[in-house]
């Protein structure tokens, strides 16, 4: 037997491979097929079932395209209504996989449809239990994602508390816990970023398990939770009723077009230019109007974010060898519409005398002389509230990126405007976006409130500024 974690960071999302004597199963697999099936085949094996702990909000699951080309059984929990073919399984149900057995478990309260899988191994051990967004190491689900009608999010913990206390923490404390997420996922907000534990462990550390009763664990459970990312029950729709191939996406995707065509797809469908570019290379020169989201960063959690239409038309600028997994990456979180990429990059559109924009970039340092003589200056930190809630620059307003949409008319498009994130990545995608939307004058602080703290030149607290952005 074997049971293989297939983690992803960049959506901080694990999908798993269970083998047995020749028989596989898949469990919430990402968009793309093919690592299944090249994993299956290199041992010989077959995939039999693919297995979905509940219909996904954070990424668009690979089922259907893995379903269509190895003929194997898509599998959920009770209570599910997929708009597909799919054995709806019972509770306490048990799929034989070669010489092994994987138990069924209905665990609603992240959903109502939610379930775990229980691997006993070849002895009918209990083994380990694929636990999706159910339990979490050092977390639990949210349970604010399935509301509907009377189902509010106070029930739905309710009914978490009970499938935690009834289902999983009955559990041997040696099973071993194989969650959906880690650390960096918005499905929950205190994860470890450990990827595996031993039940045991978690009934001793996970803090959701420490309540001492159902009222004190709802309580827990929906303290502090933020906003989820706009294109979350997006996905989840797409889950449960189906999408288009990943053969397609990536037909229409992966077309090279000259600096004509690819000004005239622009102009013609309004679709975004995509800059994949790390935040030091595209402040240089880009592309007029276009987002800069770096691949070599959490790309497709930020592209749901900010990207708020699927249906999206999107170009893409960058290094041509990452094309394919930038539009990989996408459609993992639904962007189907990419209409190809810029063929020789910003060079190939500077050779044809195409005009090119820039954002000031300067280094930590720099700021911290131009803040000392001019303490009055705007800054912006654009990390989460949470974030910038346990340590800031005294005087620095906070405007976080996820929010950018909504909170625009608090910013003045004549203000000068320095801004700062984490480490880089995140205060050039919205000086990128804000230089989309009309503002001109942004200055962007390299290395973010890292370089930032690391200067000491600067009087950190944790107290909330009274500072205005205007």
């Amino acid at each position: 037997m074997k049971v293989e974690q297939m983690y992803t960071g960049c959506l901080a999302e694990a999908a798993y491979y269970i083998e047995s004597n020749g028989e596989v199963a898949i469990v919430d697999p990402l968009r793309e097929p093919e690592p299944y099936i090249e994993k299956a085949a290199a041992a010989g094996a077959k995939i039999k079932y693919i297995l979905e702990t509940h219909f996904h909000a954070d990424f668009v699951s690979g089922h259907l395209d893995l379903a269509a080309k190895t003929g194997a059984t898509i599998v959920f929990g009770p209570t599910a209504q997929p708009g597909y073919a799919a054995l709806v399984a019972k509770d306490d149900e048990e799929l034989q996989l070669g010489d092994i057995k994987i138990k069924v478990l209905h665990t609603p309260g992240h959903t109502m449809e939610s379930c775990c899988f229980l691997v006993k191994d070849e002895n009918d051990k209990d083994y380990g239990v694929i636990t999706g967004d159910t339990l979490f190491i050092g977390d639990v689900g949210r349970p604010d994602l399935a509301i509907k009608g009377n189902v509010t999010q106070e029930v739905l913990a309710g009914y978490l508390y009970d499938s935690l206390h009834n289902k999983i923490l009955t559990l041997s404390d040696d099973v071993i816990v194989f969650p959906g997420h880690g650390a960096g996922s918005a499905c929950g907000k205190n994860m470890s970023k450990e990827t595996t534990d031993s039940l045991g462990n978690q009934k001793r550390t996970n803090y959701a398990l420490q309540a001492k009763t159902r009222e004190e664990f709802i309580d827990k459970v929906l303290t502090g939770l933020v906003t989820p990312p706009q294109y979350f029950p997006k996905n989840a729709v797409l889950n449960k009723m189906g999408y288009g191939k990943i053969d397609d996406v990536y037909e229409k995707g992966m077309k090279a077009l000259s600096p004509l065509e690819f000004k005239t797809a622009a102009e013609e469908t309004g679709a975004l230019i995509l800059d994949i570019r790390a935040a030091q290379e595209f402040c240089k020169g880009f592309i007029s109007n276009s987002w800069n989201i770096g691949l070599d960063g959490s790309f497709a959690s930020w592209a749901g974010t900010l990207i708020t239409d699927l249906d999206q038309p999107i170009l893409l600028m960058g290094e041509e060898s990452k094309m394919k997994e930038a539009i990989t990456r996408l459609s993992r979180v639904g962007y189907d519409n990419t209409l190809g990429y810029l063929k020789g990059g910003i060079e190939a559109w500077v050779n044809e005398g195409n005009t090119t924009e820039t954002i000031t970039s300067i280094s930590a340092a720099e700021f911290a002389e131009t803040f000392s003589n001019n303490p009055e200056i705007k800054v912006i930190d654009s990390r989460k509230k949470s974030e910038y809630d346990s340590e800031h620059v005294v005087g620095v307003t906070n405007f976080p990126l996820d929010f950018v949409h909504q909170n625009l008319a608090e910013l003045n498009k004549n203000q000068k405007y320095y801004i700062h994130c984490a480490g880089g990545y995140r205060s050039m995608v919205l000086a990128s976006i804000l230089k989309s939307r009309g503002f001109n004058n942004l200055v962007d602080i390299a290395g973010g409130f890292k370089a930032i703290k690391d200067t000491g030149k600067f009087t950190l607290t944790d107290y909330v500024c009274p500072t205005t952005l205007l």
